[in-house]
C-alpha cells in the first residue's frame, strides 16, 4: 500500500493537486508533456526525467511538479 500512496499525487487531476490550475489533466501526464517539449519530443530522454517522480513522496512530487509546470 505504501508505494500506491507514494505515486498518488502523480494520479490525480493537476486542478485537484493545486489551487491555480484548473486542468484535469493528471499530474503525470502533465509534467510528461513538459518533459517532451522541453526534450525536443526524446522519448527516452523524458522517461529518464520521470523515473525520479516515481521515487518521490507525494508531497515532493507537488513540489517538483509546481515548480515545473507553474506560470
Amino acid at each position: 500500500m505504501a508505494e500506491a500512496e507514494k505515486t498518488l499525487t502523480l494520479d490525480k487531476k493537476m486542478s485537484d493537486v493545486f489551487d491555480w490550475s484548473d486542468d484535469a489533466t493528471p499530474v503525470r501526464d502533465a509534467l510528461w508533456n513538459h518533459f517532451m517539449d522541453n526534450n525536443e519530443k526524446d522519448t527516452l530522454k523524458t522517461i529518464d526525467d520521470m523515473k525520479k517522480f516515481e521515487d518521490m513522496a507525494d508531497d515532493q512530487v507537488a513540489s517538483e511538479a509546481e515548480k515545473l509546470l507553474k506560470g
